[in-house]
């Protein structure tokens, strides 16, 4: 059974998709010893809120998560990576 997505839902869907991928290219610059670990938790993020379907807190993870993205990103500048 396929599921229709309205609008709304699959613009929730792109932006949270482009989160992930965004993760992933960021996390390809930490330190060796904790790139799978990093990529795990990012992973492990998205599985923890797979089956949200309100989209007022999917709108919030997905702020958040742009928010953290963006310290982890100048953490590792400050790093030089």
């Amino acid at each position: 059974m396929v599921l229709a997505l309205d609008l709304q839902d699959f613009l929730l869907r792109a932006r949270v998709l482009k989160l992930y991928r965004q993760a992933l290219r960021i996390s390809r610059r930490a330190p060796g010893d904790s790139k799978d670990e990093l990529r795990h938790m990012i992973r492990q993020e998205m599985d923890n809120n797979r089956t949200c379907k309100d989209k007022q807190t999917i709108r919030f993870l997905i702020s958040d998560g742009l928010e953290r993205l963006k310290r982890l990103d100048e953490t590792l500048d400050m790093q030089g990576r």
